[in-house]
């Protein structure tokens, strides 16, 4: 697959988030039907509608790649996965289901167990990110493809993460300390991988946690904004692990590679 088809792939594929967000705002505000998963997580009828349309319009677009979302069970299966689809319908979905605002819808396509391309929109926000290749990172805004750019914000003396807690452990601290970070604000969602990639915070460190499907989208926009996203050993993160299970990461801006 080349990145002229991987393109026509991700724009094909914009309208339907879009399309996707809207149907989850209005069914929350109509009242979501709440349940507790298996793993003690909540789930909704809007996180289920929203994967259904992704996993419809998806298998249309490349029906030879299989897709693994967070809330299904097909092809979770499946050994030695190279390409592949991982979606996560809703991520945040405490935020979701609370009408609270940082919430996203997730596709990342991973080829040769490396993230090609992904699609992140957040619809309580109204934004909508994707990417599909080098220096080929943007943000949707008025309708326009713009370029994502870390460098327009960026101050060394005032380095800026986000963190998924505002308790910070203290493996996570001495990373912070080693990069200078002076401020950490606290954002849950795949939203932190896109402000990262648009220069609005330097990056983001989190221990073993969560899944694949998680990240998948976000390491495809930052990555191709430039940014990187490693393990605590500095090693690239591949996709296709046993239970879809995610290392340690380090999320970093162009800036301070």
């Amino acid at each position: 697959m080349n990145q002229i088809d991987i393109k026509e792939i991700i724009e094909d594929l914009i309208q339907t988030f879009l399309d996707a967000g809207k149907i989850s705002i209005d069914l929350r505000e109509q009242g979501l039907i709440k349940k507790i998963k298996s793993d003690n997580t909540p789930v909704s009828n809007g996180d289920l509608e929203v994967n259904k349309i992704l996993i419809k319009k998806i298998s249309e677009v490349t029906p030879s790649i299989p897709i693994i979302s967070e809330e299904t069970s097909d092809n979770k299966s499946i050994n030695n996965l190279e390409n592949f689809w991982l979606i996560d319908p809703i991520d945040g979905t405490y935020d979701y289901i609370n009408d609270l605002d940082e919430f996203t819808i997730n596709a990342g396509l991973i080829l040769q167990k490396k993230p090609a391309a992904g699609l992140i929109y957040a619809p309580a926000k109204n934004r909508m990110f994707y990417s599909y290749g080098d220096n080929l990172s943007f943000e949707l805004i008025n309708g326009k493809p713009t370029k994502l750019d870390h460098s327009k914000n960026f101050d060394k003396n005032e380095i800026k993460f986000v963190s998924y807690s505002d308790r910070i452990k203290p493996e996570i601290n001495e990373i912070y300390k080693k990069l200078n970070v002076k401020k950490y604000v606290r954002m849950k969602s795949s939203l932190k991988f896109c402000v990262i990639a648009a220069g609005e915070y330097d990056g983001y460190v989190a221990e073993p946690r969560a899944s694949e499907w998680d990240i998948a989208a976000g390491h495809a926009i930052l990555k191709h904004s430039g940014g990187s996203v490693t393990d605590f050993d500095g090693k690239e993160i591949l996709y296709g692990k046993k239970d879809f299970k995610n290392p340690s990461l380090i999320l970093k801006s162009k800036n301070i590679q």
